[in-house]
């Protein structure tokens, strides 16, 4: 197969003086294309009379509207030959114009894949369209779409608690599982079904499976030694009921910082995601125990604004009384007074090494199944910080113009 027939599955061009070769009887086509009425220069056929679709636009019609051949035509909208700028836009921006789009059957046909990715994910199997609801999700999910069309790929959404079923029909090349559950049924179908796998560390050394993930242990310890750095010493979690990889590594890595340093074990969890649940298990956390906690963490996904608002109606001051992180992803926490800390899981850099990985294994045959650990990044605000006398009240040393956002490394 030629490159231009790569793009509509048409047999190679062919001289166009001959008779049958491209529609036109044998008749010469001037370089921009057949005259319409009044000289004109036609375009893109409209839509039939009667409601049927137009004749689909081919890649020798672009060709034509262009006054270039398929073959470079094919090469400007592949990103590939020597053409110069000025005619590698003229292609694309006649095929935009034209409404052209590549045959997708012949594509596939070529390269033995259809270039969709399933995309589900596995923490809330029981409400499964409620992840666009959360900041991380949102972001992780439309990283993963737009970095997946970038390499030529689209992104089919499928609901949490997926049956096969309802994908088993679908082309799919490989399918991203975020935050699985434990013995989550969907990742063990995908693999008997021989489609890749895509997830976070919980699948490490499946056949088929690949992972990236986060560093659960070090967000921890670096967020409670943030907190000890500034003098806490009654910290509190508050995670999700959860049993994914992530929120079982963050209960075991708070148990060891605790017992570590000498810390009395303070954690609650919130029985169901949204932001009614997880408040409640925040004021739990501030009003139980023999001592009110000097230091938040908050792992389960709440609005900061409303976080801020349950500290203030149980009689604490933040940061005076309450030092605050949240993990999370929400914009909110930087216009908040005071500015929310915030540990970031950075959902766009996971989606960039998972989609690239992915490519790796569809596209250059990569069989190895290791994976990648993404670092997270604790986005010091006022909100975990103590006022000092030499910060302006600001409780960020340096005063107010450092309050807002004070960025450490990655871990």
């Amino acid at each position: 197969m030629t490159e231009a027939s790569e793009h509509d599955g048409a047999a190679p061009e062919r001289h166009p003086a001959v008779a049958g070769h491209d529609g036109t009887g044998g008749r010469r086509i001037p370089p921009g294309g057949p005259a319409a009425p009044g000289g004109r220069t036609a375009r893109a056929a409209p839509a039939a009379p009667g409601g049927q679709s137009a004749p689909r636009v081919r890649l020798v019609d672009v060709a034509r509207e262009a006054g270039l051949s398929k073959t470079t035509v094919s090469a400007a909208l592949n990103g590939t030959g020597r053409l110069s700028p000025e005619v590698r836009e003229r292609a694309r921006e006649t095929a935009r114009r034209m409404g052209y789009r590549p045959n997708a059957t012949a594509r596939q046909l070529r390269a033995g894949r259809a270039r969709l990715i399933g995309y589900v994910v596995g923490e809330l199997a029981d409400t499964p369209w409620t992840f666009l609801e959360s900041p991380y999700f949102a972001r992780l999910t439309g990283a993963t779409a737009a970095t997946a069309l970038a390499r030529g790929y689209a992104v089919v959404l499928l609901p949490a608690g997926s049956l096969q079923g309802e994908w088993a029909a679908l082309p799919l090349d490989a399918v991203v599982v975020a935050d699985p559950v434990a013995d989550d049924r969907i990742v063990e179908d995908l693999l008997a079904a021989r489609i890749p796998v895509f997830s976070d560390r919980s699948v490490e050394g499946r056949p088929g499976a690949h992972w990236v993930d986060v560093d659960a242990a070090a967000a921890v310890g670096q967020t409670l030694d943030h907190f000890r750095a500034q003098g806490a010493r009654r910290p509190v979690l508050v995670v999700p009921d959860s049993t994914t990889r992530f929120h079982r590594e963050v209960t075991e890595a708070h148990r060891a910082w605790c017992a570590a340093h000498g810390v009395p074990e303070r954690a609650v969890r919130a029985a169901e995601p949204g932001n009614g649940p997880v408040i409640r298990a925040v004021e739990t956390a501030l009003t139980s125990g023999p001592d009110r906690p000097d230091a938040l963490l908050l792992v389960a996904e709440a609005s900061p604004p409303l976080v801020l608002e349950a500290a203030r109606r149980h009689g604490y001051a933040v940061p005076g009384d309450l030092l605050l992180v949240c993990v999370s992803e929400d914009e909110t926490a930087l216009h908040t007074e005071p500015p929310v800390t915030t540990l970031s899981l950075r959902p766009d850099a996971v989606a960039e090494a998972g989609i690239a990985h992915l490519v790796a294994v569809l596209e250059r045959g990569l069989r190895e199944t290791c994976g990648a650990l993404v670092p997270v990044r604790l986005d010091v605000r006022a909100s975990s910080v103590r006022p000092g006398p030499r910060d302006g009240g600001t409780g960020v040393p340096g005063g107010p113009d450092q309050a807002a956002y004070t960025s450490l490394p990655p871990t």
